[in-house]
C-alpha cells in the first residue's frame, strides 16, 4: 500500500498540506509541481488499498484520471476551493469542495483542524490574494502588526514562487518548500530560522515586478510579458497587484507558454457581486479556475483578439469609465 499526498505548488496547496502533517505525520510520496501543473493525477498509478490526499487541483481537470484511480480500489480524500462539473458517487471518495469566494484549500482545512495551525492557513490566504480574509481571520492570534504584514508578504512571495513552465523556472521546488516548512507548526517560527528563503524570495519578486511594471498594455486591463523565465514567474503576482491596485477593473495577463501560446490569468472586479472570470475562461480549451480569478492554460494565437473581444464584452460595465 501507498500513500500520496496530491497539492498545487503554490501557497495555498502548501500550506494545506503542511497543517495536515503537522497534525498527522505521515511518509508520504510527493506529487506535485508549478502552479498551472494541475493534471495532477494523470501522473499516479494506483493499487487497492492506495490513499490519496489531494489538495488545491481541481477536480473538473482531473476528473478522468479521478474515476481512473478509485475504480482500482484506491482512496481519495480531495480537499480543494475551483469549480466543479460534477463529484463521483464512490465510496472510497470523500471529498470537501468549497467554491465559494472567501474561501482556499488552507481556510478549509483550518476549519477541519479547528484552527489548529491558524497562522499557516493565514498565510495561504494572503497568499491566494484573500488579503480582507486573511486579515480578518489572524485577528484571534494577537500577532502584531509587523508580524502579520511580514506574514502577509511571505504567503505572497511563495505563491510567486510557484509560476513558472517548469520546476527550473523557480527559485524553490515546491516539495522542497513543504519539506522545511513542515517542521515548524508556524510560518512565523520558520521564517525565525530561514530568513535565507524570505530574502531570496524578495530580491527575486522586486527585480521581476520592476519588468513586469514596464510590460506593454496591449488593450485596457490587458498586459501581454515576454517570453521569458522572469515573465513566467511573476505574471501571478503581477495581476494580484493590479487588482489590489485597481480593484474596480477587470485585469488580464498574458505570457507565453511553451506549447507556441499564451498563459492568461484572469481577475474580474473586486466589486462585481457576480464574478465572471470563470465564465471567460471556460468559454476557451483549457480554461478554467474560480469565479473571481480563473485562467487559460493554452490560449492559441490564433484566438488571441476572441479572447480580447470576449473579456470586454464580458466585463464591458466595469471598462466605461
Amino acid at each position: 500500500m501507498a500513500d500520496f499526498d496530491v497539492f498545487n505548488g503554490d501557497a495555498d496547496g502548501i500550506c494545506a498540506l503542511v497543517q495536515l502533517r503537522r497534525a498527522t505525520p505521515r511518509t508520504t510520496k510527493l506529487v506535485t509541481g508549478v502552479k498551472r501543473d494541475i493534471k495532477l493525477l494523470s501522473r499516479i498509478d494506483t493499487w487497492p488499498g492506495d490513499h490519496l490526499m489531494v489538495l488545491d487541483i481541481s477536480m473538473r481537470t482531473n476528473i478522468d484520471d479521478l474515476k481512473r484511480i478509485l475504480k482500482t480500489g484506491a482512496t481519495v480524500h480531495y480537499i480543494d476551493h475551483h469549480v466543479v462539473s460534477e463529484t463521483p458517487t464512490n465510496s472510497n471518495l470523500r471529498a470537501n469542495i468549497q467554491t465559494k469566494p472567501e474561501k482556499c484549500t488552507a481556510i478549509i482545512v483550518n476549519e477541519t483542524l479547528d484552527g489548529a495551525y491558524l497562522e499557516w492557513a493565514c498565510m495561504a490566504a494572503f497568499g491566494d490574494n484573500l488579503v480582507e480574509i486573511a486579515y480578518e481571520t489572524i485577528k484571534p492570534l494577537g500577532l502584531d502588526e509587523a508580524q502579520v504584514e511580514l506574514l502577509k508578504e511571505f504567503g505572497q512571495l511563495v505563491n510567486y514562487n510557484a509560476y513558472g513552465h517548469t520546476i527550473s523556472d523557480l527559485h524553490y521546488a515546491p516539495g522542497d518548500l513543504f519539506r522545511r516548512f513542515v517542521r515548524y507548526d508556524t510560518p512565523s517560527e520558520f521564517l525565525a530560522a530561514n530568513m535565507d528563503v524570505y530574502e531570496t524570495l524578495k530580491a527575486g519578486y522586486q527585480d521581476d515586478m520592476a519588468k513586469a511594471k514596464a510590460s506593454l498594455e496591449v488593450e485596457p486591463h490587458i498586459y501581454i510579458l515576454e517570453d521569458a523565465p522572469w515573465a513566467r514567474r511573476i505574471y501571478g503576482s503581477f495581476i494580484n497587484e493590479l487588482a489590489l491596485e485597481t480593484p474596480g477593473k477587470p485585469h488580464a495577463v498574458i505570457t507565453h507558454n511553451a506549447q507556441g501560446g499564451y498563459m492568461v490569468s484572469v481577475r474580474a472586479p473586486r466589486a462585481d457581486p457576480d464574478p465572471q472570470a470563470y465564465f471567460l475562461c471556460v468559454k476557451f480549451p483549457t480554461g478554467g479556475g474560480r469565479h473571481p480569478a480563473a485562467g487559460i492554460n493554452n490560449l492559441h494565437p490564433a484566438r488571441f483578439d476572441s479572447f480580447v473581444y470576449a473579456f470586454e464584452n464580458i466585463f464591458k460595465e466595469f471598462l466605461k469609465t
